[in-house]
């Protein structure tokens, strides 16, 4: 059975509080509740997991080699920052893809730069919390070579 892990950054596990202006109400147990029931309905298995801390993001990135078919990220400020979650990435060969609830290419300036992009192999922003949903149906079908 094809195995997802997602991972949340810095700062998601305030959603539905933190700037719902930007981020929307929804919270992060919403999102993983939706995400729960996705991964049902394409008979997938699921980890959704989320730190504010760089160094476990990597650990778990580095993880996934061993367990997962493939990685989605929403990789919260790290995104604009972290050459190490990059290299991270690159250094696993497990197809990740990469995820936004806001639309960073329509925000300041440093947030229209992705480290996570350069080896991420597609891009689902700008969808709020549908975006997760969205995500796990777009890299079950990149594993299954359907796209």
């Amino acid at each position: 059975m094809t195995a997802i892990l997602i991972l949340n950054g810095p700062n998601l596990n305030l959603l539905g509080i933190r700037q719902p202006e930007v981020y929307g109400t929804t919270t992060l147990a919403d999102i993983e509740r939706d995400c729960r029931k996705t991964a049902r309905q394409l008979d997938v298995d699921m980890d959704f997991r989320q730190s504010n801390h760089e160094g476990v993001l990597i650990d778990w990135i580095h993880d996934a080699r061993q367990a997962f078919d493939g990685i989605i990220i929403n990789a919260g400020a790290y995104t604009h920052t972290s050459i190490a979650i990059m290299d991270a990435i690159a250094s696993v060969s497990v197809p990740t893809l990469e995820l936004h609830l806001s639309n960073i290419h329509e925000r300041e300036d440093f947030r229209r730069v992705s480290f996570v992009g350069k080896v991420a192999f597609d891009l689902i922003m700008g969808h709020g919390a549908k975006g997760y949903p969205m995500a796990l149906e777009r890299i079950v079908s990149h594993i299954s070579g359907k796209t």
